[in-house]
């Protein structure tokens, strides 16, 4: 969860909040136990791919975020003008 830091700038401060708020999250590799049974099992189909593979799966979902949202971003302010509302 991101927090609005809101203490001081002095290390001691920083480091205060640091130990208190900040550590492990879930991911690949030694914190794989923090991650819900779904994430964990998305991540543990990633890992068992080619880098390769993986890069190309990323290349594609960021292709189709970039062309897919602004579209449907479209559509949706088409259909909520229609409707009388908007939401986005």
């Amino acid at each position: 969860d991101m927090k609005d830091y809101q203490g001081g700038r002095s290390f001691e401060d920083l480091k205060k909040f640091a130990d208190e708020n900040l550590g492990p999250t879930c991911g690949p590799g030694e914190h794989i136990d923090l991650c819900d049974a779904e994430t964990k099992a998305r991540i543990e189909v990633y890992v068992k791919m080619s880098a390769g593979k993986l890069e190309g799966k990323i290349r594609k979902a960021q292709k189709d975020f970039e062309v897919e949202v602004p579209i449907m971003k479209k559509v949706f302010a088409h259909l909520s003008k229609a409707e009388g509302k908007s939401d986005l």
